[in-house]
Order: C-alpha cells, then structure tokens, then sequence
C-alpha cells in the first residue's frame, strides 16, 4: 500500500460544514488523509448528519491494521440517538464500490455524554462494528496527537472480537463459507431442494443468516422455520403447514388475509397451504421461496421431543405434502432442511412407510476452515485488537482444531486474554500452546457439545472415536471394514481423515479429549503399559486419600483426638515415633510414613467419617483398597495378566470417581 500522509485531497469540499465542523475536520487532518468531504444524510424528515471518509496513515495502519478508507459521521445533535449507527450503514451502502472500512468507524457528536451512550448501546450487540466516539467540544479545541490514538486504542483492544457465542447475523465478522452459500443460492434458483449438516457450534445458523442475505441481493426470498421452537414441533402436521404460511406471510409483511389455523385439517391442510403459498408466491412477484428449515431433528421420527413426530407418522405425511407439492409447483418454493443429523434422508422406511425424503434432498456436511479461511478470520481480528500473530499458528489452529471456526475462536479469545495489555504485541507459538493447554483443561464442556450429536444418535460411531483415542486400532479397524456408513458420518463431521487405508482425527481437540477420558480403558495392553497405568493411576489416587483422611479425621475429631487415633492404628514403633509429632505433620510425606495399606486402616477403623464419600459398603470399599495395593506390589514381582488388570481397573474406577466428585 503506497504511503498516506496526513492532509487534504485536493477535491474535498467541506463547503456543507458548519465552521466548528470545519475546525474538528482540520483536526482530524493533523493525524489523517481527508479523501473524500461525504455529503449530507438524511434519514427520515427530522434526522440529518454530514459524513466524510479519511484513510489512515502509516501509524494507524500499523497499530490497527487498517487499509481502507474510514467512515466519519457528524451528529449535530444534543442527544445521541440510534439512528447514527443507521447513518454509518447507508454510508458503507452507498460506498460499496470503494474501498471503505466495515469493521469500524468514527462518530461525532454534540452529546457530551457520547462515549457512554455508545458503550451501553454497543454492549448489547456483539455484531456491532468498533464505533470510536468523539464529543464535538473535544476536537473543537486544541489536542495533541495521542489524544486520538489513545481513543482508538481503548475501543479497538478493549474489545474481544472472538467472543461470539451466538450465530452471526451479519456479515461483519462472517469469514469462510462463501463458496457454500453460492452453491445452495444456485441450487435454489435452479428450484432444486439443499441439506446442510455438520456438529454443534460448526456455524450452521450463522450461514442460514448468509445464504438468506445472499437471496436478498439477488432479489430471492426466504423463510425461516426454527424447527426447535416448540410453537412448531409441539404443532402436528397439518397444523405445522399452517405455521409455515404464516412466518412466510409475517417475515415478508405480505399482510395476506389467510384462512384460520382450524380449517388446516388433516384432509384440507394440502389443499389450503397449495392455494395459499401460490398467494404469497404472486404477491412476492413470483420469486421462488427458499423454505429453510433449521434444528431439523425436532420433527424427525424418532428423535423428536414431540412424540407425533418422533413416534407417529406425522414426518410421513408433513413431508408427502411438501415434496408432492414441489414436484407439482417447482417454481413456487425449493426447502433447506439444516441440522446435526442426517437420519431423516438416510432411512428408507418409517414404521412399515416408505420416507417421502428419503435420498430426495441431497445434502452435505459443513466443511471445517481450511488455514486460509482460519488466517483470514483470526488475522484480520486478531489485528484490530493489536494481536501479530505468527504464521504458524494459523496451521497448527486448523490443525488442532480441525477447523472448527466456534473452538478456534474460543482458542483465539483466549490468547487474547492471556497477552501482554500493551498493544499491539505479538502471538507466538509458546503463548498459543498455552493457551491451547487452558482450553483443554477449562472447556471441555465444548467439546462435549460438539460431540453431543454422536453421543446422542450414533453411539457406534462415539464407540469407535473412543477406540481411535485410546489407541485400539485393531476393534477401530474390525467396525469400520463391517460397517462403511459409521466412518462416513465420522468423515463427514470433519472429526476424523481417511489416508492410504489408514484412519485419524482430524479434530486433534477431539483426540485429546477422549484420550484423556479412555486412557485407562485401552484393551489391548503391553505388560510395560499395564505396570505403567497401575503406578500413575495408584500414585495419584494416594495423595488424594491422604488429604481426604487427614481432614475428616480433623473435622470430626480436632486435632488430638484425630491424632491419637491415627498413631494408634500406626501401632508399633510408628507410634512411639509419631506421638510428639503435630497433627498436620503426620500426613506430610517428607516427615512421616504414612503408607497406602495405612491409610485403608484408618478409614476401616473410622468408617463413619468417610461413608458419605464412598458409599456405605465398608467391606467392598476396603476389598477394592487391597486390590488396588497389592496389584501395586505384584507389578514389582511379576508381569500382571490382562485378568489381573481387569480387576484392577473394576476396583479403582469407582474409587477415583467418588474422590474427584468430594475433592471438586
């Protein structure tokens, strides 16, 4: 980009400005490159703002990343109101062939209290651009420079652009994906039906929101079905049609007068939605409707919350109704059906009936981000927020994360947060993989969600993931040759990749996951890798026990009585050795030795203080505690047998659990 020097093109004309305008706009010129002196805006009878558009110079580019000419909106009035941020949309619309900036812009206002009335407005819509805001008494007297560039930094890198846990509705902050949206466009306008299926999170809602802005720009309509609304699914059938005439009829503001919802009966609700989706077809000048129906599963047999759908046959007749009437009126609508499950196109037959869909509408799954799509999202947000981040962590993002934009994003927010406060500075490997180490070790619960669709509906494909993670190739290997359909939903999520025969995850996150869930349920087992999962597994759970020992002795006894009766279970030397010792001391291991077997002792001899932690079984806990113990010492002897592993694992599964569960 060639270097801009603050100043004025020679053409501006600022002739429309007030004389105060005209010195905030010479201000502005001390810092940047007035291009072009905008015009008047007129929105409505009673609201007029001026606008102009400034590029930045070297500084600004380098500190925000920004190469594109700047949006600036005077608001000549007292009161700042909502409708400036409209004035900034009808700028950027008007300036579409030029190169404009999207993603922020300045506003000035006469309302002293600006910042404030921005910051609450913004607040509430995370969509927002970065909107820098200045009173009109400010740059209407002398400033230096870095007043301005310390307003910019405090709205730029106060902000984290990846905080986005809802789907985008704009196209502000929507990377990727575009290729898609053209192809279900282009379907649609060929009157050809789409499906669109991928995990949870994998921004599935977010690209509804820019297929239907891509129609609009072409003139096409849409409707909108959140199949999870139970004002829907909770409707049957005929009644469910009755619904669709009426989105369609409210979201376009037809204002159709429609007959009531009880003519809609099983009998008449074909006929009825026939006549009156060709009403709104006419009154939208006859462009094809692009239906889209999002969270199919909740009219899908079997699994719908709503027993008509999910145990009757009301997804037979909803779905004769509406491919019967595509086939009859192609031109009139085409249907998106988007979810996380394909079942409703993949089974043949529903209850003895043939599935109107089934391989009817042909669909695909949303692919992951590949490292240019992930650089272009986290690049260009990483920047605005001051953050240079190095070359090799779009790979390893898209690597580890199989480019899933939601978990990258989560990854990317938290190297915001764990950066230096002073901006810009720069992403390196060392601060991504700490921040990946937090992401696995606090948010897990995404991953969960993400895999909530496999645990749900396809717990053979789960099964196999786990033995993917676990390293049991050979069963992985047996279920995939016996049944292609599993690894063709685990291809088709972007979980997992096929190469020369062999099969990984894709979604490293996933691996790393359930590897930590399956790491001690690994079948086929070294006699190495058995002693080596015995000591970690007893090693860690030892620590554990003594702590929890130590404080209930503590909290049901106090301090000399809990110790008289851990010396006195000692017995021996231990206890002439120990007597004078302090409470706390005893369980220290660097002062005392206090052993595993010991440790059952105690809580044998004081049952009633930890019976609400391992259940009420005392002799099953304690057999379990010897096991645990004496497998410990036979590995030191001998090579364990599977048997014997077995049984260890059944004794310290439960044990761990109980422990985890009152340590938190």
């Amino acid at each position: 980009m060639a270097t801009v020097y603050p100043g004025f093109h020679k053409k501006v004309i600022l002739s429309h400005f007030t004389q105060e305008e005209k010195t905030i706009v010479n201000r502005l010129s001390q810092d940047w490159y007035i291009s072009r002196g905008g015009g008047r805006i007129y929105l409505g009878a009673t609201s007029k703002y001026k606008y102009l558009l400034m590029k930045p110079v070297a500084y600004f580019q380098e500190m925000f990343n920004l190469e594109r000419e700047i949006i600036v909106v005077f608001s000549p009035y007292e009161t700042f109101e909502t409708r400036t941020l409209d004035a900034i949309d009808w700028v950027a619309k008007r300036q579409q062939s030029l190169r404009v900036e999207r993603i922020c812009a300045v506003v000035i206002s006469k309302d002293p209290a600006i910042e404030e009335r921005v910051h609450s407005l913004l607040k509430s819509d995370p969509e927002s651009p970065i909107v820098v805001p200045f009173a009109y008494s400010e740059l209407s007297r002398p400033v230096d420079s870095y007043f301005i560039r310390n307003r910019f930094k405090n709205y730029f890198y106060t902000r984290d652009l990846f905080a986005f846990e809802g789907p985008l509705k704009k196209d502000l902050y929507f990377f990727g994906r575009t290729d898609l949206i053209h192809s279900v466009v282009n379907r649609h306008l060929s009157n050809e039906n789409s499906g669109l299926l991928g995990l949870r999170k994998t921004g599935k809602t977010s690209l509804i929101f820019g297929i239907s802005r891509a129609l609009a720009q072409v003139g096409a309509k849409s409707g909108f079905i959140d199949c999870q609304n139970p004002a829907f699914h909770r409707r049957r059938w005929n009644k469910a049609l009755y619904y669709i005439i009426q989105e369609l009829n409210q979201q376009h503001q037809l204002n159709l007068p429609l007959v009531s919802e009880d003519e809609y009966t099983e009998g008449n609700a074909p006929i009825i939605f026939e006549r009156e989706i060709c009403q709104i077809y006419e009154k939208l000048d006859k462009r094809n409707i692009l239906i889209i129906f999002d969270e199919i599963e909740n009219i899908t047999f079997d699994i719908s919350p709503s027993l008509h759908w999910a145990e009757g046959l009301d997804f037979v007749f909803f779905w004769q109704t509406l491919r019967s009437l595509y086939q009859k009126l192609p031109e009139v609508f085409t249907y998106l059906i988007v979810g996380t499950n394909p079942m409703c196109v993949e089974r043949a037959t529903i209850k003895n009936k043939d599935n109107p869909i089934f391989n009817q509408i042909p669909f695909e799954y949303l692919p992951g981000f590949d490292v240019p799509q992930t650089r272009e999202m986290v690049r260009k947000l990483g920047r605005i927020m001051g953050l240079k981040i190095d070359e090799i962590i779009y790979g390893k993002l898209t690597d580890d994360f199989g480019g899933h934009p939601f978990l990258i994003r989560i990854v990317c927010s938290i190297m915001n947060q764990i950066s230096l406060s002073e901006r810009p500075t720069t992403v390196t490997k060392v601060t991504y993989e700490e921040a990946k180490a937090l992401f696995n070790r606090d948010y897990g619960s995404y991953i969960e969600m993400v895999l909530n669709v496999l645990q749900r509906f396809y717990d053979d494909e789960y099964t196999m993931l786990k033995y993917l993670a676990r390293g049991d190739i050979r069963r992985f290997n047996e279920l995939a040759a016996k049944h292609p359909r599993y690894t063709n939903h685990l291809l088709g999520y972007g979980i997992i990749e096929k190469s020369h025969d062999a099969f990984a995850f894709k979604l490293e996150s996933v691996r790393d996951y359930l590897r930590e869930e399956e790491k001690y349920k690994k079948l086929d087992l070294t006699p190495g890798e058995m002693y080596r999962e015995i000591s970690e597994r007893r090693n860690a759970l030892e620590p554990k026990l003594r702590l929890i020992v130590r404080n209930q002795l503590l909290a049901t006894y106090g301090p000399e009585e809990a110790k008289e009766r851990v010396v006195r279970v000692l017995g021996g030397n231990k206890r002439t050795q120990y007597s004078a010792m302090a409470y706390a001391d005893l369980f220290d291991p660097e002062k005392s030795q206090i052993l595993f077997d010991d440790l059952r002792k105690l809580i044998k001899k004081n049952w009633d203080c930890f019976k609400n932690i391992f259940g009420y079984d005392n002799e099953d806990f304690e057999t379990k505690l010897k096991v645990i113990n004496k497998v410990r010492v036979d590995a030191h002897a001998k090579t364990i047998d599977f048997e014997t592993m077995s049984h260890f694992r059944v004794c310290i599964s439960p044990i761990e659990r109980q422990v985890e569960e009152f340590l938190g």
